[in-house]
């Protein structure tokens, strides 16, 4: 994981994403940092945003109204990179999350890359690849709405069972992974793992472990064939590396 930012602006497409994730995002985002600014953006005089409304208060969300003034277009999307782009600008935080599946925000967040500055996105898989490859990090809806189950050690990635099982997880990229490794490891055999997991977020944004099947980076790295992970005491410290076997 990248290091911990000091303040996230959480800014949620109401007419776009689902009322039951947002405590899920929340909780993903706080994972780089303090989600200090946090606004839901749609037309609340419509129906279809009651089922934001009983979150407002309990998790301290602020809406921000949006009329739809012509029939078949949303002006949501318009709102939120109108207020990214103030609170870019303003300096107030140092970095953003999106949550949308939408394309359209796909300019924003090459806008908030070229400042230099975090952005990340959560959305369905059936996200544009556009939007995705945009931001720094991306995650999957998916990957946050469900009780993951940890894959048994001794399991590779690669070694699925073959069955007609449309649920079955699906094959890691080891391209991506061995880029990424050669990325990490200089001069020395052994590279960091978190090291590692943000090289391949470099390569592929919405790489996540929990996509097959494991919570955590280390899980997934343990179960991948042609890998170990090694435990190692640097200056009285432990770190867990890896290394190809």
């Amino acid at each position: 994981m990248e290091t911990t930012l000091t303040k996230i602006a959480l800014l949620v497409d109401g007419d776009n994403a689902q009322p039951k994730l947002l405590r899920l995002s929340l909780e993903e985002a706080s994972k780089y940092g303090k989600v200090t600014i946090r606004r839901i953006y749609g037309d609340w005089t419509t129906p279809k945003m009651n089922g934001w409304k009983d979150l407002l208060n309990q998790l301290a969300f602020s809406p921000i109204q949006k009329f739809s003034y012509t029939t078949g277009k949303n002006s949501t999307d318009s709102a939120l990179i109108i207020d990214a782009m103030d609170i870019l600008h303003d300096g107030f935080v140092d970095g953003f999350c999106i949550v949308s599946s939408d394309s359209d925000y796909t300019g924003l967040a090459k806008r908030i890359r070229e400042e230099g500055i975090f952005v990340m996105g959560i959305g369905e898989k059936k996200t544009p690849s556009a939007f995705v490859k945009s931001c720094e990090i991306f995650t999957y809806c998916e990957n946050i709405d469900k009780t993951i189950i940890e894959i048994k050690k001794n399991k590779t990635v690669k070694q699925e069972k073959k069955t007609n099982n449309k649920n079955d997880k699906p094959t890691a990229n080891l391209e991506i992974i061995n880029k990424a490794f050669e990325m990490s490891r200089g001069e020395s055999e052994l590279v960091y793992i978190s090291t590692i997991g943000t090289n391949i977020r470099k390569l592929d944004p919405s790489f996540d472990s929990r996509t097959y099947g494991y919570k955590t980076l280390t899980a997934f790295f343990e179960g991948l064939e042609g890998f170990e992970v090694v435990n190692k005491m640097i200056n009285g410290s432990n770190y867990l590396l890896l290394k190809r076997k």
